[in-house]
Order: C-alpha cells, then structure tokens, then sequence
C-alpha cells in the first residue's frame, strides 16, 4: 500500500511514523514540509479544508504528521494507518 506521508524532518513524531511505516515494507512517499516549500503550500490548503484538522487547529497542534493513503483515506492517526497494512 502506498501511503503518503505529510511531516517534517524535526518532528518526532513524524520521524517515528516514518521508521514504523518503513520497518513495515510500507511504500512511503514523504513530503517534508521543512524543506519543500511546495509541499507546505499545498498541506496548509488540506489543512485549511479537512474536517480532521478542526481539533488539532482549536489546540493549537501543526497536525504532522498527517497520512494519505492511495484509497483516499486521509486521517492524522498512525494506528489507524499500522491496522490497514496489517
């Protein structure tokens, strides 16, 4: 499954993901948000229009690291993410 990846290099968070995902065979497609401007551009428009980000806006959270699987399915929880591949 191939599984998009929206973080940042700094964020442990995101460093963990990435490490969990990678040690599962996953096929990971990560856009650093630290280093591709680009990349922050277009996360802030999903930022800015997913429902899922309501919470984490409201306390003040980033929302990284942040998943788009190739179904579609967009969430910010990585177990939700370690269940569909296993």
């Amino acid at each position: 499954m191939k599984i998009t990846i929206i973080g940042s290099h700094l964020c442990p968070d995101t460093l963990y993901a990435l490490n969990k995902l990678i040690a599962m065979k996953a096929s990971v497609d990560f856009k650093n948000l630290s280093a591709d401007l680009k990349d922050l551009k277009a996360y802030l428009a999903v930022r800015e229009t997913e429902p899922a980000f309501e919470a984490v806006k409201s306390n003040g959270g980033i929302g990284i690291p942040f998943f788009i699987l190739e179904d579609g399915t967009k969430t910010l929880n990585l177990n939700e993410v370690l269940e569909r591949l296993s």
